[in-house]
């Protein structure tokens, strides 16, 4: 189906840690814009490239309004963000389409969620995250593994840490590649800690996973070999 374009307005900007920015746009009345939690959308932007198009994953929950916030990662090497960063303030106005995807929660939600992501692929899960609390939806265990190399790199940290508080049944685990067992509680990578939790396959569960290609392309493979078919395991790349 052909994108149907929009100018959508960019009401507010954050900066959420040394090269990551969260956007909130606001799409026109006659968009008549609806999102399901975890799909993306389409931006397409004035740079001089073969393809203009960049997809980014809605991080904000659905509300109802044509409002949605996406968190974006500058790429100093590329030629997208860097536009982005240098041209974007509160009040411009970008081509924008969607929703777009298929990386939504299940209607009933009948077994344990891990959602392991890196990086920005936080963004998709936070707001399925944020649907299910909002919304009071009935749910199982669930579990948020991230991983990154640095602590200044968790996005949403303060965030994550109240969810957990106020959820028993929530559990966040940030993982930090470039930190050791004597100054981290959860050193390494993610894939130690969804292997601790249900390689033993105990227990059903779902699983959404999003972030670095090798990340996920590698999780989705040890998975694959634990015997969990393609229907419990959803998978999104971003690089």
């Amino acid at each position: 189906m052909k994108a149907i374009w929009y100018e959508a307005e960019i009401f507010e900007i954050i900066d959420e840690s040394p090269k990551v920015k969260r956007f909130w746009f606001r799409m026109p009345p006659e968009a008549n814009f609806s999102f399901k939690a975890g799909q993306f959308v389409m931006l397409d932007l004035p740079i001089q490239a073969k393809y203009t198009n960049r997809s980014y994953s809605i991080s904000s929950a659905p509300t109802g309004e044509s409002t949605f916030e996406l968190c974006i990662v500058l790429k100093e090497d590329g030629i997208g963000t860097p536009w982005i960063w240098e041209n974007i303030s509160v009040g411009s106005k970008i081509k924008t389409a969607g929703p777009l995807g298929k990386f939504i929660l299940p209607e009933v939600i009948d077994k344990d969620i891990c959602f392991i992501c890196t990086g920005t692929g936080i963004a998709p899960l936070r707001s399925q995250l944020l649907e299910i609390f909002n919304k009071n939806i009935p749910h199982k265990d669930i579990y948020m593994i991230f991983g990154n190399r640095i602590i200044s790199d968790v996005l949403y940290r303060k965030e994550m840490e109240e969810l957990q508080a106020a959820h028993p049944e929530f559990h966040f685990i940030p993982v930090l590649s470039r930190e050791t067992p004597e100054t981290w509680k959860h050193p390494g990578y993610v894939h130690k800690y969804y292997l601790d939790i249900y390689g033993n396959k105990q227990k059903p569960v779902m699983f959404y996973i999003c972030g670095w290609s090798n990340m996920v392309r590698e999780a989705r493979d040890k998975l694959k070999e634990l015997g969990y078919t393609k229907d419990e395991i959803k998978f999104e790349l971003y690089d």
